[in-house]
């Protein structure tokens, strides 16, 4: 990387969920004008929503929040038909009966804790109380009837755990909607777009052939994957296949039933508008 400032700055969980989009992205996309900056989800979508980053995968309901202000590109994404196996409730007695207890949230996502809200507030009628803390799952469930957890303390707990029993949010959704969910998405502000469609087209060409060959070759990746977090070259096999990196209308249909959700439930003060980016406004950029 040169020293001088890149025009676009793109950000990246620090979540092995994103992998398969990053993992060859460095090397494919050889430019002094991008600069990768890696932080949890919610200080990403902080950053992103301050300008301080331009582009990157945002939670899909800070997306909602501030929709107005991004393009989202097609073809990337984190979405789950069904399981997701690291967006996970772990409780003591069945759903029905926790809805309206006490529920501990982790303070790292806004979309699995709107999500898990529809869930119990919707589909189970339930009025629970809800708080905050750090991922420790059993501290966490010292006080409370269900502890969410996401990401890789989420995937690592499922490992450990031999007492509680599990929910995945993503097969609860499917089982209420029939839907498709959606957990990040790409977005780039628009003003990025405006200023640099070319650069923004190839980050996309470069984004999409990163999540290509990690599909083809997952071996490398697995391989890390074993070594930073754990667990076997079959369990990582299994999870970067059950996530779906595409985001196309059936994608969009589910994300827009989260929306539509969100929004009866008062999460959100407007119904969201899923804005794709398309070559054509590279095109109408340069005319």
């Amino acid at each position: 990387m040169s020293s001088h400032n890149p025009k676009i700055r793109i950000g990246r969980i620090n979540y092995t969920n994103v992998w398969p989009i990053y993992y060859y992205f460095p090397e494919l996309m050889k430019s002094d004008d991008v600069q990768i900056i890696e932080q949890v989800p919610t200080s990403l979508n902080r950053a992103m929503a301050a300008g301080e980053i331009d582009m990157g995968p945002i939670s899909s309901f800070a997306y909602g929040e501030s929709f107005e202000y991004y393009s989202l590109y097609p073809d990337l994404s984190v979405s789950a038909y069904g399981e997701v196996n690291s967006i996970l409730l772990f409780h003591e007695k069945p759903l029905r009966e926790i809805a309206n207890g006490r529920i501990v949230l982790p303070t790292t996502s806004a979309t699995s804790v709107n999500l898990l809200k529809i869930i119990l507030e919707k589909f189970y009628n339930g009025k629970p109380t809800y708080e905050f803390a750090s991922p420790n799952l059993d501290e966490m469930m010292q006080q409370a009837d269900g502890a969410l957890l996401i990401g890789d303390d989420a995937i690592k707990e499922n490992w450990r755990n031999r007492k509680y029993m599990i929910t995945d949010l993503g097969q609860e959704w499917a089982k209420w909607t029939g839907q498709w969910m959606s957990f990040a998405v790409w977005a780039i502000r628009k003003e990025t777009v405006e200023q640099y469609p070319e650069l923004v087209s190839q980050v996309f060409e470069a984004f999409l052939k990163s999540k290509f060959k990690a599909h083809k070759q997952p071996a490398e990746m697995i391989q890390e994957a074993q070594q930073k977090v754990g667990g076997t070259e079959a369990y990582w096999h299994h999870y970067f296949h059950t996530l779906c990196y595409d985001f196309g209308q059936e994608q969009w249909d589910g994300l827009q039933m989260y929306y539509k959700y969100c929004y009866e439930l008062g999460f959100l003060s407007k119904p969201a508008i899923i804005g794709i980016w398309s070559e054509k406004e590279k095109a109408r950029v340069t005319e």
